[in-house]
């Protein structure tokens, strides 16, 4: 969201207020059909795929609950999860709703001021764009020719509506008969009408016409469902093709996906997110089974695309045409990307047969063939291993070098993971020569390109000891010194061992004594050690599932609480190095617990060690909170509740496949 990245300190109190004003049944209302049974609200679950509704609402309790997949929680989470909006970006909605102002205590009024009517301006200019839609698909209607032409294309009336398509009609001042002031200058602001300062009409005024003129329109949507801007795409021979909205305070191409309002309820049932390359291509795959595809609007794949799908599925699918300028886009897909692959997440690469858009493939081969090609699609280890050793003679050492060479910064973009480790092994065993060699070569040339920056500075920084490097790939400064009592091993805890005197040493006993923070104590649970490993590595959060963010926000006090705020400061900032949390924790109640749970995290040491040691940790609060989750639904069976027996035996496997180490 534009405007987002100042940094927003809203009070606990204005957060109370605010959910004791809003009604979460009509909040989840604006996205979910719901019907009354009994006490409570009933719908089809927005979060998994079902055919009866498991999905409850509270008007007393204020909460949703979902009985077949365990989505919960307040309208706040609601508006995080499935519109897939930020904290803050969540709470202002609906303060807006029911006309709170939030509360800035670090913004001047002059910024607060210039904020509200940054604001006011946006809700004017959606509001222009909302009722150019509405104009638009009237005219839709109107014209027989427009109609015909998507009739050609295989939409039906149906898909039509779902999306808003609408119609330009031929002129230069259309919209003069839709507004009844065509000087206004939101026309121009919100992209609509186009002026020319330079050219002047009889009246003396600049010359002004519309922007979109005989083009079939596609309204484009946020994740709230508003009118931002529109693409517009001619009905016969001309150019541009397609023509987008400009840039505008609502409308940023790099930022926007088309479709995604649309397609989140899909893409969470399909379990995938399919990106395409045009508006035609997500219309019809909606119509014909694939309501889960999005498309970029003119403009390459960028981090905040894949960052903004990522809110929604851990699995995206880019989809391109197979000739130069599908691969082209592809590669550019691999770089926005790379920096987000975590572990936990899947990114593949389809590629149709030249003579093939997604439309045309299904409409001949059928939807079962598109979905298991698919399945076929490219994983993002191979594309990376494809556009590295491109025009890449392998059978020369030349050849390999260059190999080398390509490869090294694609690589460097990974986060810290299995997937990384993995790779720099395929990729020595491709460039011939030992991955230990490869590692100590590309870290070579890694301090060669620092060397400059760290030559200047070091006077200043003689004696100093070097800052920790971020999980992100930039320097944050450590809060204290290297611990030198090793790291505790979560998959060895219930044993009882340690490690003392290093990564490599282990001996029977209990851990060493906790260090202190005032009066309170750093204890060693499993849930312990992960809050201080996370909020050591807060980049660590988005490697883990939005289930894994789930179970950890509604566990007891301290910890759910902790999680809940670390989810709230990485929303609202971006991960942060512990430095800067550390501040932003002062007044919290679990200030000090918080505190003494890093100092105990060794902070200072490998980030990819403490990663692997939080993937351990992960994994048995997995397992503990399946394990729960079994007992509760056992409990259930044995009295009678014949509903619950088939997500007893769900819950069962998973917990089976997590402890045999094959997690499904």
């Amino acid at each position: 969201m534009l405007g987002e990245n100042k940094r927003v300190a809203i009070p606990q109190s204005f957060i109370q207020e605010l959910l004791n004003r809003v009604d979460v049944v009509d909040v989840v209302g604006r996205y979910v059909q719901l019907k009354k049974g009994g006490a409570n609200f009933m719908g089809l679950c927005p979060f998994h795929g079902e055919k009866s509704p498991s999905f409850s609402v509270s008007p007393t309790k204020q909460f949703y609950h979902c009985f077949g997949c365990g989505a919960n929680g307040n309208a706040i989470g609601f508006l995080m999860e499935h519109a897939g909006m930020n904290f803050v970006e969540a709470v202002k909605d609906l303060a807006q709703q029911v006309g709170l102002q939030v509360p800035e205590d670090d913004v001047s009024p002059q910024d607060r001021e210039r904020a509200a009517q940054q604001r006011q301006k946006q809700a004017t200019l959606t509001d222009v764009l909302e009722k150019a839609a509405k104009a638009y698909q009237k005219d839709l209607k109107d014209s027989p020719r427009a109609v015909d032409y998507l009739k050609r294309r295989g939409l039906t009336g149906q898909i039509a509506k779902a999306f808003g398509l609408g119609y330009a009609p031929e002129g230069w001042r259309h919209l003069a008969g839709v507004f009844p002031d065509y000087g206004e200058p939101m026309l121009v602001e919100s992209g609509l009408v186009i002026e020319h300062e330079d050219e002047k009409g009889q009246d003396g005024e600049a010359k002004r016409y519309d922007r979109f003129r005989d083009r079939i329109m596609f309204p484009i949507r946020n994740v709230k469902g508003e009118c931002i801007g529109f693409g517009g795409r001619v009905l016969d021979k001309g150019e541009p093709k397609y023509l987008n909205s400009p840039e505008t305070p609502v409308f940023s191409k790099g930022r926007e996906l088309y479709g995604l309002f649309e397609a989140r309820t899909a893409i969470r049932q399909h379990g995938y997110a399919l990106v395409t390359e045009g508006y035609m291509d997500v219309v019809a795959l909606a119509q014909l089974g694939f309501a889960n595809a999005v498309a970029t609007l003119g403009t390459a794949c960028t981090p905040d695309h894949v960052h903004k799908l990522f809110r929604f599925t851990d699995a995206v699918v880019f989809s391109f045409d197979g000739d130069g300028a599908g691969r082209r886009a592809a590669r550019k897909a691999l770089d926005a990307a790379l920096p987000l692959a975590t572990d936990t997440r899947s990114v593949k690469f389809l590629f149709l047969p030249t003579e093939h858009d997604p439309d045309s493939y299904i409409r001949e081969h059928g939807a079962e063939a598109f979905a298991d090609f698919v399945k076929q699609a490219v994983p993002l280890s191979r594309f990376l291993i494809d556009a590295a050793s491109a025009d890449c003679d392998l059978a020369t050492a030349e050849g390999r070098a260059r190999l080398s060479s390509q490869a090294r910064p694609l690589w460097s973009a990974l986060p810290e993971g299995a997937l990384k480790r993995q790779l720099l092994a395929e990729l020595a065993q491709q460039i011939g020569i030992g991955t230990a060699d490869l590692q100590q070569l590309w870290q070579r040339d890694d301090r060669g390109l620092r060397r400059p920056r760290e030559d200047h500075h070091a006077s200043a920084d003689q004696g100093r000891p070097a800052p920790a490097e971020h999980p992100g790939g930039t320097f944050a400064a450590s809060t204290q010194a290297p611990a030198a009592s090793g790291g505790w091993n979560p998959s060895a805890a219930a044993t009882g061992r340690w490690s003392g005197g290093g990564r490599g040493g282990w001996r029977k006993g209990p851990p060493p004594p906790p260090r202190m923070l005032g009066r309170q104590t750093a204890s060693q649970t499993r849930t312990d050690r992960a809050v201080g490993l996370l909020l050591a590595n807060a980049s660590a959060w988005d490697s883990l599932s939005a289930d894994d963010h789930t179970m950890l926000a509604h566990l007891p006090e301290p910890h759910g609480p902790v999680f809940a705020w670390l989810e709230a400061q990485l929303h609202e900032h971006g991960p942060q190095p512990w430095a800067a949390l550390r501040e932003a924790l002062r007044g919290q109640p679990f200030e000090a617990y918080a505190c003494a749970e890093v100092e105990q995290a060794t902070i200072a040491a490998d980030s990819a060690a403490e990663r692997e040691e939080l993937g351990g940790v992960m994994n048995l609060l997995r397992r503990d909170d399946l394990q729960a989750r079994s007992d509760a639904l056992a409990a259930r069976v044995q009295a009678g509740d014949r509903g619950a027996y088939e997500e007893f035996k769900r819950v069962t496997e998973r917990l089976r496949a997590l402890q045999t180490g094959h997690p499904v």
